[in-house]
């Protein structure tokens, strides 16, 4: 179909475009309709013209005829009316005289000939010697009345002569006459419609088509759109914008092709240096992790080494050598107890919790514990605890053992860090059904460069000797594996604030 989108049966509701005109057949109905309004009333002017003109030249060639059959019977009026009677039928025909009448010299009505209805439109009485000429209506259409007085020379014989001359158009040419300007200007019309049709294919549909599918091969592929070179100045500049526009986006195409390049070498880069970062820090958390046993077991075996020498000398005293031999045996505990933190510190927690099923803790009981542990011991003399616990705190899913653990942990290092000073533990409910532990002091707090590290392994800030620098983070797997969190942050009060969060145990 000429100029139109085709449209299946499922309309807009198939996803199709609706059927739609092109701008041929769209230009074409609106030219189709403004000649129908400049012409439709034009012919009505020209038809109602013509017929006004007709009717207006039929009714003087009328009234000119009327007086000519008048005069011409009024010179014969000497004639008997027997006489006279071949003469008046002789005037009528049917599209001329309708009707002929004479009057006698009373002005009545004496001899009337004709058709009926012609007859029946001369009136029975006119004036004497008066000219008249009136419209009449006979059966057959309109008419013209002509009354002509009497020659006064044969007055005697006959006083006036009244004839009924037929004025309708039908007796005229002007029916025809306007059937041909209707013509001529349907002609006119159609011709105008075709020369349109024609000048609108080659000056803007076929460029339009042409243009159309060059942006086509384009979308399937094509580098480069070739406009068309023929048509309208303002088509010809679209054809040459959108050389230009595909070009530039041919042209961005490349360059965005080379930047994602680009893009994808540096992320490779990347992904490799990555993949080097995390083999170094893994080296260096292996070289950290070795010089940190080193250092924590080196020292005891360099002691158990030497009490070996002593003894192996001989000549002590048996209260000297069982001293030698208590101390080798608390180094060898040093010993033991390294390796075995460090074991749970190494053991991944899915291996821990098959091992060891947890249990569900009382964080209020394993605190009660905690202080009934730390209350005799000699570093607690000078420290003051608190303990503030919300009532009806759910069970955790860490168990009883393992929270002892943790909390006596952080509070004897929160005791070493105020040996002088005051040690808070704080539970209450914390966010999404957990439950917050806080261990508090006012001693000097961890300084910034070793906060971020102190759940490492092997990082201390106690004295060479005295702690192991494991117990933060055998804690801190203890506490991930049960899916809780272990941080710590600044106290109120200038120390340091160990926060534990367990999630509460569901009970099934």
């Amino acid at each position: 179909m000429e100029g139109c989108s085709q449209a299946g049966g499922g309309g807009l509701a198939s996803g199709r475009p609706p059927m739609r005109l092109g701008i041929r057949l769209q230009l074409l109905l609106a030219l189709g309709s403004l000649l129908v309004l400049a012409f439709l009333p034009l012919f009505f002017a020209v038809a109602s013209l013509t017929r006004a003109s007709l009717t207006q030249v039929r009714a003087v060639s009328a009234a000119s005829l009327g007086r000519a059959v008048a005069g011409h019977v009024t010179a014969r009026a000497a004639l008997r009316p027997g006489d006279l009677l071949p003469l008046l039928d002789a005037q009528i025909g049917p599209e001329g005289v309708a009707a002929i009448g004479l009057y006698d010299l009373s002005g009545a009505l004496v001899v009337a000939r004709g058709d009926e209805s012609g007859a029946a439109a001369l009136p029975d009485v006119v004036a004497r010697g008066a000219e008249r000429i009136a419209p009449v209506q006979t059966s057959r259409g309109a008419a013209l009345l002509v009354v002509v007085p009497g020659d006064p020379a044969t007055l005697r014989a006959c006083g006036a002569v009244g004839v009924v001359v037929r004025t309708d158009l039908a007796t005229t040419p002007s029916t025809a006459l306007v059937r041909l300007f209707a013509l001529y200007t349907g002609i006119v019309a159609l011709a105008l419609l075709v020369f349109a049709y024609i000048s609108m294919t080659r000056l803007v549909v076929q460029p339009i088509d042409r243009l159309s599918r060059a942006a086509r091969r384009v979308a399937e592929g094509a580098r480069q759109l070739e406009a068309p070179r023929q048509g309208a100045r303002e088509l010809l500049e679209l054809g040459t914008s959108l050389e230009q526009m595909t070009a530039k986006l041919v042209s961005e195409e490349e360059a965005l092709r080379t930047k994602v390049a680009e893009v994808e070498r540096y992320a490779a880069d990347l992904a490799r240096a990555q993949e080097r970062l995390v083999r170094s820090e893994r080296l260096a958390s292996v070289g950290r992790l070795a010089a940190g046993l080193a250092h924590e077991i080196g020292n005891p075996i360099a002691a158990i080494l030497g009490f070996e020498e002593l003894l192996l000398l001989g000549g002590l005293e048996p209260a000297e050598e069982r001293d030698f031999l208590e101390r080798m045996k608390r180094e060898t505990e040093r010993i033991h107890r390294i390796l075995r933190d460090l074991l749970d510190f190494a053991r991944p927690a899915v291996h821990r919790r098959k091992e060891e099923p947890e249990a569900a803790g009382d964080v209020r009981e394993a605190i009660d514990d905690v202080l009934a542990l730390v209350k005799p011991q000699k570093a607690f003399r000078d420290v003051e605890v608190r303990a503030e616990v919300a009532p009806d705190l759910p069970q955790v899913t860490l168990s009883h053992q393992r929270i002892v653990q943790v909390v006596l942990n952080v509070v004897l290092n929160a005791a070493d860090a105020a040996p002088r000073g005051r040690v808070t533990l704080r539970a209450a409910r914390g966010a999404a059904s957990a439950v917050r532990i806080e261990i508090e002091d006012n001693g000097p707090g961890i300084a910034p460069e070793v906060k971020d590290r102190l759940f490492e392994p092997f990082v201390t800030t106690k004295p060479v000797g005295e702690g192991t620098g494991l117990g933060l983070a055998v804690c801190r797997g203890l506490v991930e594996a049960v899916g809780g969190t272990i941080g710590v942050e600044d106290g109120a009060e200038g120390g340091a604030r160990f926060v534990v969060e367990l999630p509460a145990h569901a009970v099934s």
